[in-house]
């Protein structure tokens, strides 16, 4: 029968990590996922917990925010090594985690998902399992920017009061807008973000702590966060100033906020609510190149679902 999947990830797996050089204080996290919705006499119950998975972490500096770059699918030791890939690459894809490398294995051999490449390896003993100076050396080729780089400072700034508060899909989301801002600074493209959230996850929460690392990291000059209403407005206002404080100011017709270091305002105070809208408010209070980061929020309700967008923008 063999040692079953949690005694297969103490016995054999865990060992196995520490010995190449994961170790469980700094680069080993378990994402625990939300419990699944069981259907109990008619209605949907939450089960109390839900899946915990391996999530290895580079570590550049101590002290500084770990990168997640791998996923572990751990299966009991009689499955084939194999056996939880598909399920795997379904976790670490950008809707859930957001992670590079995709690993399955059952205590002796593993197998790797390339999320980049595509490519899928042949079963390997877990011996040769990647050190985390192996996986950063090809993360860093196949997202081409260094972790050494300035432009990657804000994805090693720690998170203004820790990682409690955070969901896993929010610093997925996170840490996908700061790859794609480093990535396209290295390669002389144009610093846009796009994230498709569901309505609830968030998007708030993810702006605000975006912009409060990449100000940590000495990167922002001057934002400005853009809602399509009044209400959202005020939510943002009262999110950002909790860590900005005064440097965080709602912009009005009367007051254009020019000390502040985080503008939030609608389309409609800026006079850029509809196409033939010439915008004077928004040309005549702030010059060119004024701000060095743009946020947009506009909610989009299709039939039959909600939904909502987040745009950054890196002037």
């Amino acid at each position: 029968m063999g040692r079953n999947e949690a005694d297969t990830r103490a016995q054999l797996i865990d060992p196995a990590l520490h010995n190449r050089g994961w170790t469980e204080t700094l680069h080993i996290k378990r994402e625990q996922t939300p419990g699944a919705i069981d259907i109990v006499q008619g209605r949907g119950k939450r089960r109390s917990r839900g899946r915990a998975d391996y999530v290895l972490r580079l570590v550049v500096q101590e002290g500084m925010q770990p990168v997640a770059v791998a996923l572990i699918e751990a299966k009991a030791e009689a499955k084939a090594p194999t056996e939880g890939l598909e399920q795997a690459k379904a976790y670490a894809s950008g809707k859930l985690h957001h992670i590079q490398f995709v690993y399955a294995t059952n205590g002796h051999l593993f197998v790797e998902y390339d999320r980049h490449t595509g490519h899928t390896s042949a079963p390997r003993p877990l011996a040769e399992f990647p050190t985390p100076a192996d996986l950063r050396r090809r993360y860093e080729a196949e997202q081409g920017f260094s972790l050494d780089s300035a432009m990657a400072k804000p994805l090693l700034t720690p998170y203004p009061v820790g990682e409690g508060k955070r969901r896993y899909y929010q610093d997925a989301a996170i840490r996908a807008a700061l790859e794609k801002m480093a990535r396209c600074h290295a390669q002389g493209e144009p610093g846009r973000v796009l994230l498709s959230l569901a309505t609830g996850a968030g998007k708030t929460f993810i702006a605000v702590n975006l912009l409060k690392r990449i100000s940590d990291a000495g990167l922002l000059r001057r934002a400005l966060f853009v809602c399509d209403r009044d209400e959202l407005r005020i939510q943002a206002s009262a999110a950002f100033q909790k860590l900005f404080g005064s440097n965080a100011a709602t912009v009005t017709s009367r007051e254009p906020q020019k000390n502040a270091k985080v503008l939030i305002a609608t389309y409609q105070t800026l006079d850029v609510d509809q196409e033939e809208a010439d915008a004077n408010f928004f040309t005549q209070c702030d010059s060119e190149n004024y701000f060095s980061f743009h946020f947009d929020t506009p909610s989009l309700q299709p039939k039959g679902m909600t939904s909502a967008l987040f745009l950054l923008m890196i002037a």
